[in-house]
């Protein structure tokens, strides 16, 4: 049985402590940060937007108190230590999560445990995927004191002692684009690696990217070297119908990504930007063949304004040209998508640990690793377990 390096995992999540706010907001917004309680009650997670009830039967929980709503930590986003048995919707405090989902020192430790060299990590529950919290937040001025807050938080306390092992992803003002690059700018003085994104603006009441409204922050990723990163669910779930059963977005959520791609390879930025570098986090991989094979062909054989308004001038190339050069999927388990890199590109995959999500294979993640990539080569299996990913990152471990 071969040795594979030790991973690097392009998808982890960083629950944000509770005295990041109340310590690092400016001193006329302390009264008014997000702040931490403990209370009693449950859940209501809705589709995806977390929100707590105070019931005298509930459980014991640590809810985060913001912009006039409650949002409760809850064990599914901090499921790492739990057996699959025992995981559920219900509201948990700081107490209750494995220490290494806040305190970057047992993050470390988790990472040798599970044979992790670094992690890019998102952040988590409260703050949301790509900063959602206080991006859709009422009061402006408090809620980008908050992003600058979080990402002085990740750069300062969270990365700071890893020796480049934890790799620091930061959040920007999806309200105003101006905002965003000046803030992509900050981080990449900082030497941030990746902001999170959405992978569908539009459906948060925000600009599509087909708008224009945010060249200027994609051509300043791509002049910067910063990854733009899509996590899945942050745009929502258009699809399930209010009273679906909860399985289905744990089956589906993948599809996602699809629509994701395809508005990419044909919103006319990527043959503009050749350097911009976007991930598809928690994409998985099985679909991403037909995707391409259908962008392809309706590429060659479909043009026609006011129908598919593709033009050889703007798109000289086929869409695959595009995500072979400027895009990347992620997964965690999927042997079937596994079968077909020759269809995907193994130098655009790469293997997540999802560290401390319900899918995470932590604290088996190398030997899970290992196992998934048995039938590739010793070369393609390091790529995807971790050498595209430091590459992409541009992961520099000192010690």
């Amino acid at each position: 049985m071969r040795t594979l390096p030790k991973l690097v995992s392009p998808d982890d999540h960083v629950q944000v402590p509770a005295h990041v706010f109340t310590d690092r907001v400016p001193a006329r917004y302390r009264d008014v940060a997000p702040r931490v309680l403990r209370q009693r009650g449950v859940a209501d997670l809705g589709a995806g937007d977390i929100r707590f009830v105070e019931r005298d039967d509930g459980h014991v929980a640590d809810v985060w108190h913001y912009d006039g709503k409650r949002i409760p930590l809850v064990r599914i986003a901090a499921a790492a230590g739990y057996g699959r048995a025992e995981i559920d919707g219900r509201p948990v405090t700081y107490d209750d999560m494995h220490k290494a989902c806040h305190d970057p020192t047992a993050r470390l430790a988790a990472m040798d445990q599970a044979g992790v060299e670094a992690s890019v990590c998102y952040p988590n529950m409260f703050v949301r995927f790509c900063g959602q919290t206080f991006s859709l937040a009422d009061d402006k001025d408090l809620a980008l004191a908050c992003i600058r807050a979080y990402n002085d938080f990740i750069h300062d306390e969270w990365c700071a002692g890893s020796n480049g092992r934890l790799v620091p992803m930061g959040i920007v003002p999806l309200w105003d684009a101006e905002l965003a690059v000046a803030e992509l700018r900050r981080l990449a003085g900082l030497g941030f690696r990746s902001i999170t994104f959405s992978e569908a603006p539009h459906l948060l009441g925000l600009p599509s990217i087909f708008s224009g409204y945010w060249d200027g922050l994609f051509a300043e990723c791509a002049a910067s070297g910063v990854v733009l990163s899509l996590h899945i669910g942050t745009g929502g779930f258009p699809m399930l119908a209010r009273d679906t059963a909860g399985a289905v977005p744990n089956v589906m959520a993948s599809f996602n990504a699809g629509y994701t791609l395809a508005d990419w390879l044909f919103s006319g930025l990527l043959p503009r930007l050749p350097d911009l570098k976007i991930v598809l986090a928690e994409s998985q991989l099985a679909w991403v063949p037909y995707v391409l094979s259908r962008a392809d062909f309706v590429w060659a054989e479909m043009r026609g304004a006011g129908f598919t308004d593709i033009r050889a001038d703007a798109m000289p190339e086929p869409p695959s040209h595009y995500f072979r050069r400027n895009m990347w999927c992620t997964f965690f388990r999927d042997p079937v998508g596994l079968t077909l890199l020759d269809h995907i590109g193994v130098d655009n995959v790469m293997y997540e640990v999802d560290f401390p999500h319900t899918d995470s294979s932590w604290p088996t993640s190398h030997e899970v690793a290992t196992e998934m990539t048995a039938g590739l080569s010793d070369t393609d299996a390091a790529k995807v377990v971790a050498e595209t990913a430091r590459a992409l990152f541009r992961v520099e471990v000192t010690a």
